[in-house]
């Protein structure tokens, strides 16, 4: 019987086990339940609900107009984004057509002051994650296209209170079935003017005549938030942290000399009077009470770690507009020049990245609606032409080195003149016609060219029959 048992137990196989598979960071434990208390499963629009971005925009706009390091980042992505503003380059084969289009919109380019407008709707983008600017006619614009960038802020682009029961719209736009924009709903007057009065009527803008331009972090997210919103935080910190050691420094300044003594209570000294305070002067001889000894306070302030802390929170901050901590400081006190050109190169990068964006989002809807006026106006063909955008370059650290590996590049075939040209932010129909005009009137008054000697220049060429040059060596 026991054998028969036995041999029943051997017969049955050891159960499965299953292997459960963890992520330890999806676990909630007594050490990070805190650090983990906010997180939320809302969808992008919800998360960013005008309440909250409201807040944001708020927090941010005060931190750039109260900190310096946040008001120079702004700046700085403006004006290494847009720089003097973009230029216009046509493509088509007719040379007099490509002038002349170039030169009309580079005129009402002036005219509507459209690169300061450029740079403004993108440090309105930085601060306030978002920037609007309508389509519309200016008939004091002068030139013969009347169209005008009108900037809005982003606190007019508000929907009605019940925007929530309405599945067409988030907060001020409306959207087709597909997803695209179709109506913008703007407040006459901005929410925290005198003259703003809730249930006022609003403006609807047809979004063929909008421009909205805000970074998409999220699917779905249709209203943007300020790109400082991450580094918002850390800002207080770094400015609570600055105040809180010039407290210290300027208390501990305060106090020029202190006076102890080591004797206990009742002990053998004289008495003084307690928190009493003594005029010093300066080269004077001072006595002290018996007893009592004069000592000075160390302040230990600024304290020793008090610049690596701020670079260390700056380094951080930098991150939010993908940039470093020399460029955001201003300070390459602690690079050499190959780590210098390597944060350099991290934040031009970006700003190519951005440029491309501006172009696709921002210019070359401006053009398509310009072109379209100024053909009506000119008896043209109303289809936009191709065309290119042009950028200021950027400044090589080493001009020398730039020029010889740009002549290498032009001889071995591997570049053109127009892509080099492109990198500094020039035509290069432009710099050869000019290039062609000053060799000309360099030779008509006997100025010796590179590459050609003197008697090359002041010497014509002798001919046979008044035909054919003399292949002779001068």
């Amino acid at each position: 019987m026991f054998n028969k048992i036995k041999s029943i137990f051997r017969s049955r196989t050891p159960p499965k086990q299953t292997v459960k598979a963890r992520f330890d960071a999806a676990q909630t434990t007594k050490d990070n339940n805190r650090h983990w208390a906010a997180a939320d499963h809302l969808s992008a629009d919800q998360e960013a609900s005008p309440e909250v971005r409201r807040t944001l925009r708020n927090r941010s706009r005060y931190e750039v107009a109260n900190n310096s390091y946040a008001k120079g980042l702004v700046q700085m992505l403006a004006n290494d984004t847009i720089g003097t503003g973009p230029r216009l380059q046509m493509l088509s084969n007719d040379e007099d057509f490509n002038d002349q289009i170039e030169t009309e919109f580079m005129r009402w380019a002036d005219a509507v002051h459209l690169p300061s407008k450029l740079r403004t709707m993108r440090m309105a983008r930085c601060q306030d994650g978002e920037s609007f600017a309508v389509l519309a006619t200016n008939p004091k614009v002068k030139h013969g296209v009347k169209l005008d960038l009108m900037l809005v802020e982003a606190d007019r682009i508000s929907g009605e209170l019940k925007w929530l029961e309405d599945d067409t719209s988030v907060d001020g736009i409306s959207f087709d079935h597909w997803g695209n924009p179709t109506d913008y709903r703007v407040l006459k007057y901005h929410p925290g003017d005198i003259r703003y009065a809730p249930g006022d009527e609003a403006i609807h803008v047809p979004a063929e005549y909008m421009i909205h331009i805000f970074r998409q972090d999220r699917p779905g997210l249709h209203r943007g938030v300020p790109e400082l919103t991450a580094a918002l935080p850390l800002f207080a910190q770094l400015r609570r942290y600055n105040l809180a050691v010039l407290s210290a420094a300027e208390a501990a300044a305060d106090f020029a000399a202190i006076l102890y003594t080591d004797a206990p209570p009742n002990g053998e000294s004289d008495e003084v009077e307690p928190m009493d305070t003594i005029p010093l002067e300066r080269n004077m001889m001072l006595t002290v009470p018996a007893g009592w000894k004069l000592g000075q306070l160390d302040p230990k302030q600024p304290t020793a770690n008090h610049g690596e802390f701020v670079k260390i929170i700056l380094s951080e901050i930098a991150r939010c507009v993908v940039t470093t901590y020399g460029t955001l400081a201003g300070d390459f006190s602690g690079h050499n020049y190959a780590s210098g050109r390597l944060d350099n190169q991290i934040y031009h990068k970006s700003i190519l990245v951005d440029r491309s964006f501006w172009e696709t989002e921002v210019l070359n809807r401006i053009f398509e609606v310009w072109f379209r006026e100024y053909a009506l106006t000119e008896h043209l063909v109303a289809d936009t032409p191709k065309h290119l955008w042009f950028w200021d370059g950027f400044p090589h650290v080493d001009p020398g080195k730039e020029a010889t590996a740009q002549e290498k590049r032009l001889a071995n075939n591997t570049t053109t003149l127009a892509a080099e040209c492109a990198k500094d932010g020039r035509d290069y129909m432009s710099v050869l016609h000019q290039r062609a005009k000053e060799i000309k009137l360099m030779k008509e008054l006997g100025i010796p060219i590179t590459g050609e000697s003197t008697a090359e220049v002041l010497t014509e060429p002798e001919t046979n029959d008044g035909s054919e040059p003399i292949n002779e060596d001068i």
